[in-house]
């Protein structure tokens, strides 16, 4: 196993296969909407098998929409505090789920919004918002482009529902969507409408938040596809991926492109960004890239013909997963490697994380052995998965608010104690 950091020429990783999980969203988020079937009814807590990946219900858990968690027995799985249907689904975008305050949000049809500790409906609104759609925060207000395919954007209280923004850009520009938002602007990918109503072009656009106004739009290159995009805002730096392997930097203020970059693996693949740096999986290499000017501040490599699959950084530490079955704990500064875990050959790993305490969760792909997982974050160690028993192949999403984790899988939400 090579774990040393190394200097590699850019673009010199192989990509390596697609995953199961790239190949779906290429086919569900390429065509800008997930189709959503019939509602299925979830079993409640004390009927569903949730497990530890054995199909067998373990002790733990909680009160459900309490407080009082009881910590399960090592190697146990908690309970579900509550389970809710869902309309779209779970192949659509990274951001289809998110937790704001006590809110949980779902990009469901409708979009809704549920009560994180009961499970709750608050609000729903049909036509809100596109099924699928990535759900954007920016300050304190969701932003969404509009699910009646008129155009415009909208900016919505996740606490309520209600619509408190909305940006009208106008005939030029084909169904423009949020890739990312800050407390003054919105960021939009569109398409450039031709005379036939055709669509060649597309342009990256920042709309001012308080007109409601684009205040720069740059046009990208010819045959650049408009889906696809991984995107981040951090403070005066708008980064995104694209189908065409590229990874770009522009500045927020100007809209000026910094650099770009040929990365091997980036379609629909997480990048993570933190203090002055961009971190992407690249093949075999997991590499950071300084934000001002693209030079590569460090290089980490794995086994021979595998791959590492997208990096997250949460409280200071980037964690990441590879093909080979291991998980990786790094210093995102110097890429120094914390702990690496390679004893995960039996089960699946984890390609989605959050983290509550001293434990990393995280959400795995599509198989039956997988679901959420907590590892000790002090050494890597797996300590539960929980598996909802439905069988779907569908991948696991999980985020955290306080002391709940809630999971999306297929068309199942499950809060879970983050224990």
């Amino acid at each position: 196993m090579a774990t040393r950091n190394v200097r590699v020429p850019d673009a010199s990783a192989a990509d390596g296969a697609l995953s199961r999980r790239r190949l779906l969203r290429m086919a569900g988020v390429g065509l800008g909407l997930v189709v959503a079937g019939a509602v299925t009814t979830a079993c409640g807590p004390e009927e569903d098998g949730a497990s530890g990946g054995t199909g067998e219900p373990k002790p733990g858990g909680g009160t459900a929409g309490g407080d009082a968690f009881t910590t399960p027995p090592a190697g146990s799985a908690p309970r579900a505090l509550w389970q809710e249907p869902t309309g779209v689904g779970s192949l659509g975008s990274d951001e289809v789920l998110g937790v704001v305050g006590n809110v949980v949000l779902i990009a469901d049809d409708p979009l809704t919004a549920r009560d994180l500790a009961t499970g709750k409906k608050l609000w729903s609104l049909p036509g809100a918002a596109q099924p699928g759609a990535r759900l954007i925060m920016g300050g304190d207000t969701l932003y969404l482009a509009s699910g009646e395919y008129d155009g415009d954007l909208v900016g919505l209280d996740p606490a309520t529902g209600k619509e408190t923004w909305r940006s009208r850009l106008g005939g030029g520009y084909a169904q423009p969507r949020p890739i990312g938002a800050d407390a003054e602007r919105v960021y939009v990918i569109a398409g450039i409408l031709e005379k036939d109503l055709s669509s060649r072009t597309n342009v990256i656009a920042a709309v001012d938040i308080r007109t409601g106004k684009a205040v720069w739009n740059e046009k990208r290159d010819t045959g650049t596809e408009e889906s696809g995009l991984t995107s981040s805002v951090s403070g005066e730096r708008l980064v995104y991926t694209d189908h065409r392997e590229n990874l770009t930097v522009r500045d927020t203020t100007t809209g000026r492109q910094l650099w770009s970059k040929k990365i091997s693996r980036s379609n629909f693949e997480r990048i993570a960004v933190h203090e002055g740096a961009v971190f992407v999986a690249d093949g075999r290499h997991l590499r950071a890239f300084a934000l001002d000017d693209g030079a590569e501040r460090w290089a980490l490599e794995t086994e021979e013909f595998d791959t590492f699959n997208g990096p997250a950084v949460l409280e200071g530490v980037l964690y990441a997963s590879d093909s080979a079955h291991a998980l990786w704990a790094v210093d995102p500064a110097t890429g120094k490697r914390r702990w690496h875990n390679p004893e995960l050959r039996d089960v699946s790993v984890p390609r989605q994380f959050t983290k509550v305490g001293d434990t990393l969760y995280g959400a795995t792909e599509f198989d039956e052995n997988g679901g959420v997982q907590a590892y000790d974050a002090r050494d890597g160690k797996l300590r539960w998965t929980y598996n909802d028993g439905t069988g779907a192949i569908d991948p696991w999403y999980v985020v955290s608010g306080g002391k709940r984790l809630v999971a999306l899988h297929g068309r199942r939400l499950t809060a879970l104690p983050a224990v």
